[in-house]
């Protein structure tokens, strides 16, 4: 059985969730709505794929961005899309939620001819769902006859493999046309044709997941003990029933007098945010620990702990925790009522959950703004022309990725001031895309666009990297230093808010009185800014002597070990310098590449900026230069890089 190729294939519901982003408000007033992965089935594969078990998804999207959205998501959970079909009719589905208070969560299903609900029996592989050790559905998708008919026959043919089988009951009225089309809160109506509907199909599942509601309607009954003796006539199946924030209770041979008197889990109380997709979270850990062979307590316990999670947090998918964060959890929850205000937990969230690996960084930063306009000057050149320029690098840097083969290992730093169509232009390529906040030379540190920072970050796209160059003095006046370490905070705490990703370009400045080497400087800079509690995923640094690189390996993997990495600023150093700086830090474990600008496009920008070349010579040299210069960084590692940016 654990040869198999996956652990849970999910069927069901695979749909684009617009949660509104105003707390409080009413649907009708939210102002702003937050994108992510929904529907039952999909929460559940993302959930267990984050936790680290073989996931896929079994559903159909339509052949619309929506659709690329959501599989482009799963898949970078490590869930499997091989089996989600393209619908070429239909429109991929879509919910809008908001969140008034504790207890009311309005919700809308856009869900008319949507292609999850066109799932058909054709579209069920044989080989497929054989291939899996559990097949999870839940059960809006016995609601119609075509999803009816395809979730049946993977049923039928999990039955003949030996695949266990597991029922979400997932019980929406408005999805069985029970209630107005715009009443998708509405969790219970009573509704014998459903009851009915259900206990038909109770008889194929090994394991039945649901809430006291849920239970009650497939067992047809208002008592629940009188609803689960009807749900187990229809089926031996382990039945597991939610309670929220008392935990869950289990049943798996006879209906007791009282469901306390079957064995109960208990939850940890949070404060509760949403509680939209917390089921979904909980059976994301119930089947984490069920189908690891851990057991039904320590299944619970998982299942419990995602559920806590997930109610006191925005969204559902997004806020699926990672097995780190499950751990760290379990470990210290009965003292977390608010999770998200815990900044270790927090941290987790945030780091500790699957990322695209950037092991063999190859950055062109042209971001500069200053001195793209000082070179302009000194060439007579009108400032408007600065913008072409910095596209034309683009250019280079794509020509540079497609003759050396770097795809995956290539980056860019631009400015908005300058290179907003460059940014453009480089965005949604798969690089790696940093852009400054700093204003250019401030000293204590000020940012371009004003004190407010995270109001900016809420109109860049989410893979931009928040780069920032700060002058820190370790050693300098303690009033300086402390008016730097307010602004980093506020940075940070604004990229926490955005979710973007924040790189620290760190540099003392001179000092007369500073003691000790460069290296141990800029080493006592990163000890401090650490101190402060802020945890970038990305450091540039300028090149080290080989000692410092083991001092700065280490500081990086005690304060932080799920940091990106280091990549290396050129400084407008001759390339020999380069070379040498390179050889020093090839051995670093954090060392991922170098992001170096002047020692690039200096010459190149000169000669376009003068007349001397145009267009395509431009191209042709920024390109020949940033090819130059990974020659040598490949040089410096000593070993052939792989496609997957993986030195051999």
């Amino acid at each position: 059985m654990n040869e198999r190729t996956y652990d849970l294939i999910c069927l069901g519901r695979l749909a684009v969730d617009l949660y509104a982003q105003q707390p409080g408000a009413r649907l009708e007033d939210a102002g702003s709505f937050a994108k992510y992965l929904g529907g039952s089935s999909a929460n559940v594969a993302f959930g267990t794929a984050r936790l680290g078990l073989r996931t896929a998804m079994l559903s159909r999207v339509g052949d619309d961005h929506m659709g690329r959205f959501l599989c482009e998501t799963l898949q970078r959970e490590g869930c499997d899309t091989s089996q989600v079909r393209i619908d070429r009719e239909r429109l991929t589905a879509l919910v809008l939620l908001g969140i008034e208070d504790r207890d009311t969560f309005p919700l809308i299903f856009y869900r008319e001819n949507c292609a999850d609900m066109a799932l058909c029996e054709d579209d069920i592989d044989e080989a497929f769902v054989a291939s899996a050790r559990a097949l999870a559905i839940t059960g809006t998708h016995f609601s119609t006859p075509g999803v009816h008919a395809a979730s049946v026959k993977a049923l039928d043919i999990a039955r003949r493999h030996g695949v266990r089988t597991v029922l979400d009951i997932d019980y929406r009225p408005v999805l069985w046309g029970l209630t107005g089309r715009a009443d998708g809160e509405t969790r219970f109506i009573a509704d014998a044709g459903v009851t009915a509907h259900l206990q038909a199909i109770l008889p194929r599942f090994d394991l039945v997941v649901g809430t006291a509601e849920e239970f009650q309607i497939a067992g047809g009954a208002t008592d629940l003990i009188a609803a689960l003796r009807a749900v187990r006539a229809a089926t031996a199946a382990t039945l597991v029933v939610k309670r929220g924030a008392f935990g869950c209770s289990v049943v798996e041979g006879a209906i007791p007098a009282g469901l306390d008197q079957a064995p109960t889990y208990g939850g940890t109380r949070v404060e509760v945010l949403n509680v939209l997709g917390a089921g979904d979270a909980f059976l994301a850990g119930f089947l984490y620990g069920w189908l690891r062979e851990e057991g039904i307590g320590r299944s619970c316990a998982y299942a419990n702990a995602c559920g806590a999670l997930v109610v006191s947090r925005h969204g559902c998918a997004p806020a699926m925790p990672s097995r780190a964060e499950l751990d760290y959890f379990l470990a210290h929850g009965e003292h977390l009522p608010l999770p998200d205000a815990d900044r270790e937990l927090a941290h987790l969230h945030r780091a500790s959950v699957p990322r695209r690996a950037w092991n063999d960084l190859h950055v062109f930063a042209f971001d500069h703004r200053s001195q793209f306009h000082e070179l302009a000057r000194e060439c007579g050149a009108d400032e408007s022309r600065l913008p072409r320029l910095k596209q034309l690098l683009v250019e280079a840097v794509a020509r540079t990725e497609q003759e050396l083969g770097l795809h995956g290992r290539v980056g860019v730093l631009i400015d908005q001031r300058y290179g907003q169509d460059a940014l453009n232009a480089a965005t949604g390529r798969g690089w790696w895309v940093g852009r400054p906040v700093e204003m250019p030379g401030s000293n204590p540190l000020e940012f371009e666009f004003g004190r407010s920072v995270g109001s900016q970050l809420q109109h860049w796209p989410a893979e931009h990297v928040v780069k920032c160059l700060v002058p820190f003095d370790p050693d300098g006046e303690a009033e300086a230093r402390l008016e730097q370490e307010t602004q980093l905070r506020t940075l940070y705490d604004a990229v926490l808010h955005s979710g973007h990703e924040l790189l620290l370009e760190v540099i003392p400045p001179p000092n007369p009185d500073a003691t000790g080497t460069p290296g141990e400087r800029v080493l006592r800079a990163m000890q401090r800014i650490y101190n402060l509690g802020i945890r970038p995923e990305w450091w540039k640094l300028a090149p080290l002597p080989a000692p410092d690189w083991a001092a700065i390996d280490a500081l990086i993997a005690g304060r932080d070990p799920y940091c990106r990495g280091v990549v290396l600023l050129g400084l407008n150093a001759p390339f020999a310098e380069l070379a040498e700086g390179f050889q020093a830090a090839a051995r670093s474990a954090s060392c991922r590449g170098f992001a170096v600008g002047r020692s690039l496009f200096l010459g190149p920008a000169r000669a376009w900026l003068q007349g001397d070349i145009d267009d395509a010579a431009l191209v042709t040299e920024a390109a020949r230069q940033f090819a130059e210069l990974a020659e040598l960084w490949r040089q410096a590692r000593g070993s052939r890089v792989l496609g997957d940016g993986v030195a051999a």
